[in-house]
């Protein structure tokens, strides 16, 4: 039997980053308090289970100094005026995976000729928030008819997402870091992010949050892009941030969804908040979440009104089941974007990138799931 020798600190800086505490994992690996002790040392079989738990590869139980791990884009996201904890290895997963993504595809639009989408980078925070708006729905070519012909604003956040994908921008979707279901994403850590790239710009919308805030998050990274920056930020509807980067994209989100013009039109005064809400979410084909922000915004509610029914309107919405992801295949298609997908896949189809380094992008293992992909892409194989 191979005995390993483990410094106890690299136990608890493995433990302490994956946000885990020393009695969870005790029960999965009785000997853990020893470990991290120092009285006892883990077998090879045993680190290698312990590093899957904690997320991390075994060499990390080896280091001679504790890695520091910083987000590796402007963090904008703060509870109160207070910056996050650090960073929980589900997120800096996903955020390395989405750069892999970004590069690769940089380099696939290169070879492809495509030339440097001219929205990104093409406003900045002085830029007024009611033209660049109404820029960034023209650019999509999704006005606010066709939003309202739509039978529902869940199927306007699905024709919200395509009208960014066929704009260029590689936009993901998922509650779940790579496909793996035990790996959830928590939304009150972060809600999306934004990688600006003239090339490959990439959208990342937490998927395990509601749908009414993946709608909010999709427009406040899209301004994110206008701005040609990356950051990860607190895109929460009853947020009021204090950088002005923040304060500037939550302006431009609210007003690409619900033009404040058209809704002081829209907008009875007198009418019961709910009946309003109603009326309204139906009429912009956005959530009742968005509309109380705008009511607010619009001066029809104070900042405690709002407070106060943002939190009953998202306590009701709560209460609602939600439905389900649906099969793999659409999932799949999500969580690495349909633009992603259908570029590696022809990729790897013509022989410029290697079924291996496809496979691992995409977070698939079989040939059956490629080749389902690809057919469901229509591309034949």
């Amino acid at each position: 039997m191979i005995w390993v020798d483990v410094k106890p600190e690299n136990f608890r800086w493995t433990r302490e980053r994956a946000g885990m505490d020393a009695d969870a994992l005790a029960r999965r690996f009785p000997k853990y308090p020893e470990w991290e002790a120092g009285a006892a040392q883990p077998t090879l079989k045993q680190l290698e289970k312990l590093a899957r738990a904690v997320h991390v590869p075994v060499g990390f139980f080896f280091l001679s100094k504790m890695l520091d791990e910083p987000i590796p884009i402007p963090d904008f996201r703060t509870v109160g005026s207070t910056p996050q904890r650090r960073p929980s290895p589900d997120l800096l997963d996903t955020v390395y995976l989405c750069q892999q993504r970004q590069d690769w595809y940089r380099e696939f639009a290169r070879l492809e000729e495509e030339g440097p989408l001219a929205f990104v980078g093409s406003a900045t925070v002085d830029s007024d928030v009611e033209v660049i708006a109404a820029t960034i729905r023209r650019t999509l070519r999704l006005d606010l008819e066709e939003r309202r012909s739509l039978p529902t604003w869940a199927e306007a956040l699905r024709r919200f997402v395509q009208a960014a994908d066929a704009l260029g921008v590689l936009v993901m979707v998922s509650g779940i870091v790579r496909n793996n279901t035990r790996r959830k994403l928590d939304p009150e850590e972060f809600r999306g992010f934004a990688l600006a790239d003239d090339l490959a710009p990439l959208i990342f919308v937490n998927g395990a949050d509601t749908k009414a805030a993946q709608m909010f998050t999709l427009a406040h990274e899209l301004a994110h892009l206008w701005l040609g920056q990356s950051a990860l930020s607190d895109t929460a509807l009853d947020a009021m941030p204090a950088h002005e980067v923040e304060i500037w994209c939550n302006r431009v989100a609210a007003e690409l969804l619900v033009p404040l013009a058209v809704l002081r039109e829209e907008f009875r005064r007198g009418e019961e908040l709910p009946e309003a809400l109603a009326r309204l979410a139906r009429r912009f084909k956005v959530s009742t979440l968005v509309i109380l922000r705008r009511i607010h915004d619009a001066g029809g509610l104070t900042r405690a009104q709002f407070g106060d029914a943002y939190r009953t309107e998202l306590e009701r919405l709560n209460t609602i089941p939600r439905s389900g992801s649906g099969t793999f295949y659409p999932a799949q298609n999500a969580r690495a974007g349909k633009r992603f997908t259908r570029a590696i896949v022809i990729s790897a189809l013509e022989g410029g990138t290697s079924f291996t380094e496809a496979f691992q992008l995409l977070g698939i293992r079989k040939m059956r799931t490629f080749d389902e992909l690809a057919r469901r892409s229509g591309i034949p194989v």
